[in-house]
């Protein structure tokens, strides 16, 4: 069996059905790792969704951002953004199906065996491996349980910023969401940054990647994340993947093979104008 990990999809089907073909991609022998984001900015968010679950057990997604705020749309009222581009779920025959079985999905997947543990944004230095297992599954229970919505209904927000332990209610599930789901830069202490999505050359003085400051803590398996888009692929780490290559922003949609990171991207239908800025 092979195990790829695959960059943010956000909508575009196209780019990922050709991706797979490039990969000779078979759903009797092989999986797809997912890093989040399957959702929005793209043109057919649907079929995405649509695709993903009906590879049942050979996908295994993580949640991203955008796909946490289609649900904070769908089960807690909040209104869809001028940016959005995810109307077709919302309004499909089977939209409540996919969102539903979206929730369900995990933060953290993680494989002892091949040793690859795999988030949408990554996971803070201040963590453990095992102390991240913990931390994903609380927010799990709670997506997939009946109060979905009340916990939808105040995800948004930067505060609480920094971790720790006794934190408790909706603050500490906010919080643990953000650094699987938004987490970029960071400082020491574990406090995040939300403002900078930019290459990491530009970061403002007192900030680091997470993911350097993940290095002098490294964890016993590598790391396979998304979200970051303006790394282009490289975050410099040997042991920490970056696959968010920019598809939706006219660039590409990348495949890292698990077993010898051996890399498959194809080129995105719809380059973006010389320019385009990158944005969440």
């Amino acid at each position: 069996m092979t195990v790829w990990a695959i960059g943010d999809v956000q909508g575009c089907l196209d780019e990922l059905r050709e991706l797979l073909d490039r990969i000779a991609f078979d759903p009797a022998r092989d999986t797809a790792w997912f890093v989040g984001d399957l959702v929005n900015r793209g043109p057919n968010s649907l079929g995405v969704l649509r695709l993903v679950r009906e590879l049942g057990s050979a996908a295994r997604t993580v949640l991203g951002n955008h796909d946490l705020h289609l649900l904070a749309i769908r089960y807690a009222g909040h209104p869809v953004r001028g940016g959005d581009t995810f109307a077709d779920i919302l309004a499909a025959h089977d939209g409540d199906e996919l969102c539903d079985w979206l929730r369900r999905q995990p933060l953290l997947v993680l494989d002892q065996v091949r040793g690859f543990v795999m988030t949408h944004a990554g996971i803070p230095h201040i963590w453990s491996l095992e102390d991240a297992q913990a931390r994903a599954a609380e927010v799990e229970q709670v997506l997939a349980g009946a109060d979905v919505g009340d916990f939808l209904r105040v995800l948004y927000g930067n505060k609480p910023d920094c971790w720790r332990a006794d934190l408790g209610g909706f603050d500490r599930l906010r919080l643990i969401t953000n650094y699987f789901t938004r987490m970029r830069l960071i400082d020491i202490d574990g406090r995040l940054d939300f403002a900078y999505k930019g290459p990491v050359r530009d970061a403002p003085a007192g900030w680091s990647p997470w993911f350097d400051l993940r290095a002098r803590q490294p964890l016993a398996v590598q790391l396979v994340f998304g979200h970051w888009a303006s790394l282009e692929g490289h975050c410099g780490q040997p042991r920490v993947h970056a696959l968010d290559t920019g598809c939706v922003w006219g660039r590409s949609l990348s495949a890292l093979r698990l077993d010898d990171l051996a890399l498959e991207q194809v080129a995105s239908h719809h380059p973006a104008p010389a320019g385009t800025e990158i944005r969440d």
